[in-house]
């Protein structure tokens, strides 16, 4: 079921932790610092209560062993969008507290997640209508998370056209 709760104060902290124990575990791969994306990266924004994680790496074929290491991290692997990134959740695709996304450094998919999240946090009403937009959507697809995901395309592609206009 999608649940979309009000923003705590704990986020950035459990991002943290979480980091901290990346940057170690997958050492070998990262090419610069792990960020915090999502929605539980914007302060003040209701959200799944679900840490999205970042690392970036210096291509996909060269971090297909990382999958072992985040596996060992206590990552569950899946296969989404594999010509875009190697994605895991913790701890159970069932119960999820996290999503790590090993992302190539400087590819499309890195720098508009940044963007996406960049343009929230600058903007609070842009932020408040994309929260509009998540609790709508949580309602009109409750337990479907693909139909909720692919909703909401439409307002993420509008923000990063403003944001390449900008």
């Amino acid at each position: 079921m999608i649940e979309i709760v009000p923003y705590s104060t704990e986020w950035p902290a459990r991002f943290a932790q979480e980091a901290a124990l990346l940057r170690i575990a997958l050492a070998p791969w990262l090419v610069a610092d792990i960020e915090h994306i999502g929605s539980t990266a914007i302060p003040g924004l209701s959200a799944k209560p679900v840490i999205d994680i970042m690392a970036p790496v210096q291509d996909l074929d060269a971090s297909r062993t990382a999958i072992a290491a985040a596996v060992a991290a206590g990552y569950c692997h899946y296969p989404y969008k594999p010509e875009q990134m190697h994605w895991f959740c913790k701890p159970s695709p069932e119960v999820r507290t996290h999503h790590l996304h090993l992302v190539p450094l400087n590819s499309a998919l890195w720098h508009d997640r940044l963007a996406f999240r960049d343009a929230l946090r600058g903007n609070s009403q842009l932020a408040r209508d994309y929260e509009n937009l998540k609790l709508s959507l949580a309602a009109r697809h409750p337990e479907d998370r693909e139909a909720y995901t692919e909703a909401k395309s439409p307002f993420i592609a509008s923000v990063l056209q403003a944001q390449r206009a900008g």
